[in-house]
């Protein structure tokens, strides 16, 4: 793996390029044998076949750099494969308006849904070599995990999950000093720094680096904070500037202006769907359709937030306020298929009409269930510096479980980083996320909030001995 490594990104993208080219071929075989003759403008010339061809080809680069179709090797097989069909089909559909407008009509769409089942067969059998001959090339990193008093055991059951590209195969608490510790760096490929004190990380992460090992680390929320800090300089020393404001005020423009432009055509699109809900959820159990529920937003300010009702009627009867739990008897089977689409979330666009919520932001949380996490977590408040949101980082890239540390530390980044590129991308890659069934996974039985109610009496050592 040392011989070949410095040369992974470069395989990699050339993969990604003949995938791309295959796909583009296949597209360039259907324009040219069928939809180039149906053009109001009857003959193309060359430029402008290759003008169609190039635009295909550069929107299907653009979905699938967005959506994690290249990143073979860092994401796992079956999320790299369905980015690959979602940016196909975005692709797809995209092309066909292109093709309807350029024929100032309606074209045929049966040869360009031909189009795109063949390249999925295509792109399925590509990906299927060239993910063989990566695993054959690109052996898993053999990792040594350090610990603090943190508990790590969920750290290891996350690494576990990807098997394919990482394995730990020890750990080594940090009390057991910097020499030590060095002399067993020796017998791995990488090591996974945990979340341990500032200044055990700072002499560790030094070590690493002066030595050519490469170190995974777990961001502080300091980190995260120092991520978005301006880069300044005052004569001859460098800072870091972390501003006490989050959005200026023309981030906050442009940010109610992408919500106002997106919500309202969509209430329009989708008011058939949303209608359709509405009466799936009336004729279940003729309860009522919407659910209110006060939530909070921006500086903890309360509102109430509008779904759809996939829960039994009372079903917080006792008072208690609990997230949803895996297999939770209280969802409907109208619910369960609702939540597992979204589709509960659409009411929450009048949320958005009325300045209660943005598109994009942290997920709004229940006061009493804020409060909690607050006593435990008072950095947890920082996550309400900015409007709450239908989607968000912590959306796309964590799950309904996801602990709230982890919550933080996702939203944290988003706000420190925030631009209105990153808003479109997070918007973007919610439909992929829709689509990832763990994604909607709810907390364990027994749980009101997504605290890990016990951890694991092994030790992280017998843990990482059960994996081999």
């Amino acid at each position: 793996m040392k011989n070949y490594d410095p040369y992974k990104k470069t395989i990699l993208f050339f993969a990604s390029l003949v995938n791309i080219a295959l796909m583009t071929g296949i597209f360039a075989y259907a324009w040219y044998h069928y939809y180039s003759s149906t053009m109001y403008v009857y003959q193309f010339y060359r430029r402008g076949h290759y003008l169609i061809i190039g635009l295909y080809a550069l929107l299907l680069f653009f979905f699938s750099n967005m959506y994690g179709g290249l990143k073979i090797g860092q994401l796992r097989r079956i999320e790299v494969m369905l980015s690959q069909y979602l940016s196909l089909f975005l692709t797809n559909i995209m092309s066909y308006i292109i093709i309807s407008l350029l024929a100032f009509r309606l074209v045929n769409p049966s040869r360009m849904l031909a189009v795109m089942l063949l390249e999925m067969l295509v792109s399925s059998l590509w990906n299927v070599i060239i993910i063989h001959g990566y695993n054959q090339i690109f052996q898993p990193w053999k990792l040594l995990l350090i610990y603090g008093e943190r508990p790590a055991a969920d750290l290891v059951y996350k690494v576990e999950t990807r098997r394919d590209k990482y394995a730990i195969y020890d750990a080594v608490n940090i009390d057991e000093g910097l020499e030590a510790i060095g002399e067993k760096m020796k017998e791995f490929q990488a090591v996974i720094i945990g979340d341990i004190s500032a200044i055990k990380r700072n002499d560790i992460l030094k070590y690493c680096y002066a030595n050519k090992i490469r170190a995974y680390v777990i961001p502080k929320l300091s980190d995260i904070i120092l991520m978005g800090a301006d880069r300044i300089h005052v004569f001859d020393t460098p800072f870091l500037l972390s501003k006490g404001y989050t959005l200026s005020f023309d981030q906050r423009f442009w940010k109610r202006f992408l919500d106002l432009c997106l919500a309202v055509p969509l209430l329009v699109v989708l008011s058939p769907i949303m209608a359709v809900t509405a009466l799936a959820i009336y004729l279940y159990d003729r309860g009522p359709v919407l659910y209110k529920q006060v939530r909070c937003t921006k500086y903890e300010r309360e509102f109430e937030i509008y779904k759809f009702r996939s829960m039994i009627v009372d079903a917080e009867r006792d008072g208690v306020a609990k997230l949803a739990a895996a297999n939770d008897d209280r969802i409907t089977p109208v619910g369960k298929f609702i939540r597992a689409a979204r589709i509960d979330e659409l009411p929450q666009l009048f949320n958005i009409l009325k300045g209660d919520m943005s598109f994009v932001g942290p997920r709004p949380e229940r006061p009493e269930i804020m409060k909690e996490y607050c006593e435990a977590m008072p950095e947890f408040a920082f996550r309400t510096r900015v409007k709450a949101g239908l989607t968000g980082y912590a959306q796309v890239y964590g799950k309904y479980n996801t602990t709230p540390y982890d919550k933080l530390k996702l939203d944290l980044f988003y706000i420190e980083n925030y631009s209105f590129w990153m808003d479109l991308k997070l918007i973007l890659m919610t439909i992929k996320t829709v689509l990832k069934r763990d994604a909607t996974e709810g907390v364990a039985q027994g749980q009101t909030t997504a605290w890990k109610e016990k951890e694991t009496e092994e030790s992280v050592e017998e843990i990482i001995k059960k994996q081999f």
